[in-house]
């Protein structure tokens, strides 16, 4: 092996290079990211600390929300004591106050020394992190709803971004507790997740990050669901039985969504390393919200030629695909169909209608290698079929050296050459020897 082919079968070099894209992408922008109290108390939390220095060292404005729950819980265990909910709502009287107040600076405190950390050989070495909290959130209390006095339990009513943002700008990190301020000097415990939100949307924040307990939102085989919309999210809300915790989170999402927050993302905590594979990898790692859909299937625009070129470029140098230049791929654009994820074509097809035999060929089929899970070959396949329905054709035909297997298994029948449509029929090339699958759509 020649030290290049070494160096291009590098995982870390490629994953480097991939990543690049994003690290100049999230340069100065502003991430709230949000976390439990039980993420303070685990062994992993200084891992997790590491890559919040990381994210910081690479030029990203942070603000970190934490909650105290298991703190609070202890506290007042150790007072034979108790948090009572309600309807899903805490109360907190005088004396769960005090326990609120003592974790919150007891989880500050931790999270303060461990981003403090600078020592030689290890991971925060040369870090420097300063970090800033403060009374930066207004709040008023929940009041009496059905006859419970909820006491000290309060709910966000103004945050001081301007405050905030001077933390950000003098290069610092903002650290906010579950806590908020009264004029009148009072204190109310507040939900982590709605001082996040509220944070993200006072800042206008490119990110909402939520670190969850638990495995995130999925699908009832398993899978990870991982692009909303808020719309769609209001849905699982409420045909799911979730857990409180998540819902606290899913209903921030939201609210930050629909109040100008680009993204939100819900990431498992316990997964070491989430908050780099969801930020500097392409597929990422946990759920996405957005106002729309950052995975879309759409008509090809002339600006896609360079993408779509890039795609088949490999298959063309396989003998897989007919080499397509540059000035044909110009004029043919309107026949293909792109799959766009995050600003990157990854997958495409080509679709030519032969009206007369009412057929269709599906041509030029490709998805990245890296983004072949997730069965974006077969939502493709359904897009074209539709596409040909709503051209006329009733059969969709495909010429292929190697992927025969794959559209047998569709429903594709192998069938002879004179089976074509005479415009194709004259343009075979038999040196080729391409197999001719057709289906019935």
């Amino acid at each position: 092996m020649t030290e290049t082919e070494h160096k291009a079968g590098d995982p870390f070099i490629a994953w480097f290079r991939g990543s690049s894209p994003y690290i100049h992408a999230h340069r100065g922008r502003t991430f709230v990211i949000t976390f439990g109290g039980e993420a303070v108390s685990d062994h992993g939390f200084s891992d997790l600390i590491h890559d919040i220095a990381l994210l910081h060292g690479l030029g990203i404005r942070l603000v970190l929300v934490h909650g105290a729950r298991p703190q609070i819980e202890e506290r007042l265990g150790l007072r034979g004591a108790e948090m009572r909910v309600i309807n899903g709502l805490r109360v907190t009287d005088a004396q769960a106050l005090v326990c609120v107040k003592e974790a919150a600076g007891a989880v500050r405190v931790e999270v303060e020394a461990l981003l403090s950390l600078g020592v030689a050989n290890s991971p925060m070495a040369g870090s420097k992190i300063r970090v800033v909290s403060g009374n930066f959130v207004t709040a008023r209390p929940i009041g009496v709803r059905d006859g419970i006095d909820y006491c000290h339990t309060g709910q966000v009513r103004r945050v001081d971004s301007l405050a905030i943002e001077k933390v950000l700008g003098s290069g610092a990190i903002a650290l906010i507790p579950p806590l908020g301020y009264s004029p009148t000097g009072e204190v109310f415990n507040l939900t982590a997740t709605d001082v996040a939100g509220s944070v993200a949307v006072a800042l206008s924040a490119d990110k909402l990050i939520s670190l969850v307990e638990g495995p995130g939102l999925r699908k009832p085989g398993g899978a990870l669901l991982t692009n909303l919309i808020p719309r769609e999210l209001e849905s699982l809300l409420q045909q799911s039985d979730l857990p409180e915790e998540l819902i606290q989170h899913l209903h921030s999402a939201i609210y930050a969504c629909r109040h100008g927050v680009k993204r939100i993302h819900l990431l498992e905590r316990r997964m070491d390393g989430a908050l780099l594979k969801e930020l500097f990898t392409r597929e990422g790692v946990g759920t996405m919200l957005s106002a729309e859909h950052y995975e879309e299937i759409r008509t090809a625009r002339i600006d896609d030629v360079g993408g779509v070129l890039e795609l088949l470029e490999p298959l063309e140098e396989g003998g897989i695909l007919v080499r397509r230049s540059r000035e044909l791929m110009e004029t043919e654009i309107e026949h293909f169909t792109v799959v766009e994820l995050d600003g990157m074509v990854i997958g495409c097809a080509a679709l030519y209608c032969y009206p007369e035999e009412r057929m269709a060929e599906l041509a030029c089929m490709v998805v990245h290698p890296d983004y072949r899970r997730g069965g974006r070959g077969d939502t493709l396949l359904e897009q074209m079929q539709q596409r040909a329905r709503e051209q006329g054709a009733d059969k969709l035909f495909v010429l292929t050296t190697q992927a025969a297997h794959w559209f047998r298994e569709r429903g594709f029948v192998s069938l002879p050459v004179e089976s074509l449509p005479m415009g194709k029929r004259q343009l075979y090339n038999y040196q080729r020897n391409s197999k001719v699958f057709i289906k019935d759509i």
